[in-house]
């Protein structure tokens, strides 16, 4: 596939062989990578909250960890047409040792070693599109089902599975848009969506025609004789999603009880009502340049961005 670089938006960069890269945005992607005093600060504040996190949680009894997925910049930079990030200066790298020189290094779950190493030999993300394939979703499910000490499920890749060329979320800025061949598996078999809020409600029943994202809340049971006997909450985005074809999904086959909810922001009084036994929290890496205040509130939110779906109001994701 050939991508001509002439006439492309600025935010993305056309590597080797088609890979599309996302360098800009409203998180400003590659500027992430540079050692500045605003990075450091960043860094600092997302450690002390990873840490409150933990002991806000360590005192209700739950079990707490972090987990960021890593860019393409930091998995495939080989891939870039000419040198664009150095991989050591990888925010998600640059967090996880900032927490870890604090004594808290089970707090943050380091994905960009073993995607590195799985990236050599299989393609962990869409040529086209930001987010990882199944394949390098596994290696995050399995990185975190090991830090968890749960047994991870086997078999995903014989599920059954959808493949159209697709526009996905970089090729669809393109000038022309570039497709790609696009598989998407089905991975719910033992889970059963038990419940979803009403802005994943009023989008599938045809009432909002706006894609939902933030705020969205859903659980899956396990009924399984093999699933883990703990409750597990998810706080994340679109790397984990709310439809069973990601992270979210792989957990549900793995746990008895999955909550996922769509923020990057931690609703404490929600937890407190969930009661979990592990409390997950999953965000990409670019999303590092802003740091969550956990002012959220899920009840409140789930109300204004369901009236907003309704009148068809595009509200930007957190």
């Amino acid at each position: 596939m050939q991508v001509s670089p002439s006439r492309q938006p600025r935010a993305i960069h056309v590597g080797r062989d088609g890979w599309l890269f996302l360098t800009g945005g409203s998180n400003a992607a590659l500027s992430q990578y540079r050692a500045t005093l605003g990075r450091w600060r960043r860094l600092r504040a997302w450690s002390r909250l990873i840490e409150h996190r933990a002991d806000r949680a360590r005192a209700a009894r739950i079990r707490y960890l972090h987990m960021v997925v890593p860019e393409k910049l930091t998995v495939y930079p080989h891939l870039c047409a000419t040198p664009l990030v150095d991989p050591g200066q990888s925010p998600a790298l640059r967090l996880a040792a900032a927490v870890a020189a604090r004594g808290r290094p089970r707090l943050v779950l380091d994905l960009v070693p073993p995607m590195l190493s799985a990236g050599r030999n299989q393609a962990l993300y869409w040529r086209t599109d930001t987010h990882w394939t199944l394949a390098g979703c596994l290696v995050a499910y399995r990185e975190l089902c090991r830090a968890l000490g749960a047994t991870p499920q086997g078999g995903f890749t014989d599920r059954p599975f959808l493949e159209t060329d697709s526009l996905l979320d970089l090729g669809s800025k393109m000038i022309p848009p570039v497709p790609e061949p696009y598989r998407v598996y089905g991975l719910q078999r033992d889970a059963v969506r038990t419940f979803a809020n009403e802005i994943v409600t009023d989008y599938e029943e045809g009432r909002a025609p706006v894609s939902p994202h933030t705020a969205v809340h859903v659980v899956y049971t396990n009924p399984s004789a093999e699933a883990d006997p703990r409750r597990l909450l998810l706080y994340g985005d679109s790397c984990a999603h709310y439809h069973p074809f990601r992270l979210t999904a792989l957990l549900a086959e793995t746990f008895r009880e999955v909550h996922f909810v769509w923020s990057a922001s931690v609703d404490w009084e929600h937890v407190a009502s969930v009661k979990p036994d592990l409390l997950v929290t999953e965000i990409a890496e670019r999303f590092l340049a802003r740091v969550p205040d956990d002012g959220f509130d899920l009840a409140a939110e789930t109300r204004r961005r369901a009236e907003a779906a309704r009148a068809g109001i595009e509200t930007a994701p957190v």
